[in-house]
């Protein structure tokens, strides 16, 4: 039995050893998608200069999405799902040598499916500053090698900009639905509160209006790992040789992360006290089914993400505030005038619940079946990705409205 887990697929139970030899190796500098690789389901925008909050502009970017279902005459059908921190573009199918991990929301989009793709075009970006496809600090800049350090630093709202060209790609004039969880909850509140002409419906799972000292924090701590680790050369990790690269910092960065992504209930029930082999974790070689759990997870991550990308991403979440230059959070959140899907999960604690009550709250627009949505899941953070038959209730909902 598997389910999905902060966009990776997660056996229930301990790792076996067949799983642990999967990873035997050093994983590459980058795990991050470059050109050459399989293209896969991916396809691209054209080029485009994206100016940044923070002055000058990002030159000559290419955004990667994936698509599903057909857009109708009018172009009224499409329906835009942002992903969140670690995810990309493949919403929907299996892993592949182009794709590193299952699509995230695979039970949720499709035919017949809680967004139904036989009624409406689907379209998941890779958000700019990403590692699968959008331009990031891994692709190479205008002086012929990767960006690296020199990459510019992102706001969401310099991505959710960047979501602009896409739709003019596209030829889209208006989404009929705007998704996103976590992460890719921020940018579809931005999407709403900035351009509230250009979708008909928005759905926030498990996002905050703004991010709080104590989630800045949490983001800090794992972007301060990889900058610590000696293989990081100050982000230029690049063209090191082969085996080398920043792989325990950013594995240690991730294990950090799932603490927050998953509920102390969750872990507790399903690791308890055991551990993993034979020997006790007292003595030498022996360890705990949890601390397996983590480097396996850790490990696996450094094999499809790009560590530069990491603390991009993280920052850009870290500026996240809808109130900033809008009078204040309720100001901007009373700006949203179409319905409205707000949904939490009851032990959240990345973003726990009273964050989307703070935007069921203030919001302008209808809330679906009239007010904020709590799952009741013991998976946390995690449950809008795990839950799949309530979110898609929900998400069915929305598109109704």
């Amino acid at each position: 039995m598997e389910f999905q887990t902060s966009e990776d697929t997660v056996p229930i139970g301990l790792i076996s050893d067949e799983q642990t030899k999967q990873l035997v190796g050093r994983p590459p500098a980058s795990g991050g998608w470059q050109d050459g690789d399989p293209v896969g389901n991916r396809l691209f925008t054209h080029r485009f200069d994206l100016p940044l909050e923070a002055g000058g502009n990002l030159s000559k970017a290419v955004m990667a999405y994936e698509s599903w279902g057909e857009l109708n005459e009018d172009k009224s059908n499409a329906v835009l799902v942002l992903h969140a921190l670690t995810g990309d573009s493949h919403t929907v199918g299996p892993a592949s040598k182009a794709h590193p991990t299952n699509g995230w929301w695979d039970d949720l989009i499709g035919p017949d499916k809680a967004i139904d793709t036989n009624e409406y075009f689907v379209v998941t970006p890779n958000i700019i500053g990403g590692c699968q496809g959008s331009t990031g600090p891994g692709s190479l800049s205008n002086k012929g090698s990767e960006y690296g350090p020199d990459f510019p630093h992102l706001t969401i709202r310099d991505q959710t900009l960047s979501l602009d060209e896409l739709t003019k790609h596209l030829g889209i004039e208006h989404w009929y639905s705007v998704i996103g969880g976590s992460m890719g909850g921020m940018h579809a509140l931005e999407y709403a509160i900035s351009r509230p002409d250009k979708l008909g419906s928005l759905g926030i799972l498990a996002a905050p209006a703004a991010s709080s000292a104590d989630q800045i924090a949490i983001n800090s701590v794992q972007m301060e790992a990889i900058r610590t680790d000696s293989q990081f050369f100050g982000g230029r990790y690049y063209d090191k040789v082969a085996g080398m690269g920043p792989h325990r910092g950013l594995a240690l960065a991730r294990r950090m992360a799932l603490l927050n992504y998953r509920s102390p209930t969750e872990l507790n029930e399903r690791f308890k006290r055991s551990w993993q082999s034979e020997l006790s974790p007292f003595g030498e070689g022996g360890r705990f089914s949890i601390e397996s759990y983590l480097d396996f997870h850790g490990n696996k991550f450094t094999r499809r993400f790009d560590a530069n990308s990491y603390i991009i991403l993280a920052e850009a979440m870290n500026t996240h505030d809808v109130g900033r230059d809008r009078g204040g959070v309720e100001k901007a959140l009373a700006s949203i005038e179409v319905p409205t899907l707000v949904l939490g999960i009851s032990s959240d604690r990345l973003f726990p619940v009273q964050n989307q009550q703070v935007i069921a709250d203030h919001i302008g627009g209808e809330l679906v079946d009239g007010g904020i949505q709590v799952i009741e899941s013991d998976y946390g953070h995690d449950g809008f990705l795990i839950e799949k038959n309530e979110v898609g209730k929900f998400l069915k909902a929305l598109l109704e409205v």
